[in-house]
């Protein structure tokens, strides 16, 4: 249940965000945040990250949508799954909703975070899916680590208690 309040927060937060802009800027309008380092720049993106595969809306929203499907289904199921990487699912399966949600409203996507260091503009849903991506590997990475020491951990606990 915890998980689709989590998916239900960042849908919600991607939509509310796209909407406001949709209906503050024009495309192709960018109010500055922090100088040139940080603007709201509000752009329609008709292809995937990087506007790649631009112009195959069909093949961007059915892939994602049995991939968001699949996620969705193994954080609900699963039963072995650390917590951890069911939190990390569930935030790149809910940054894809979001964006199968412009896709199929609106056949793009709207896009409005803009950091000169970084050119592509982004979203709260594309940060949803970046931020899972980087846990999942962080787990991957260190999750015997984690494991090891939440164990340690909770026996230190069970001695103490």
């Amino acid at each position: 249940m915890v998980y689709l309040v989590l998916a239900a927060i960042v849908i919600a937060a991607d939509q509310i965000t796209k909407m406001m802009i949709r209906s503050a800027l024009v495309p192709g309008e960018t109010i500055p945040v922090i100088g040139d380092f940080f603007t709201i720049t509000y752009v329609q993106n008709k292809g995937a990250a990087f506007g790649m595969l631009s112009g195959q809306s069909k093949l961007l929203t059915l892939i994602p949508l049995a991939v968001i499907i699949a996620a969705m289904a193994f954080v609900l199921f699963s039963k072995k799954t650390h917590p951890f990487v069911k939190f990390a699912v569930t935030l790149i399966a809910a940054g894809g909703a979001g964006n199968i949600i412009d896709r199929i409203q609106l056949g793009q996507v709207t896009d409005m975070i803009s950091f000169s260091i970084f050119p592509p503009v982004f979203n709260v849903a594309d940060i949803g899916v970046t931020v899972g991506c980087f846990l999942v590997l962080i787990y991957v990475l260190f999750g015997d680590r984690i494991d090891a020491a939440l164990s340690r951990g909770k026996k230190g606990e069970d001695i103490g208690s």
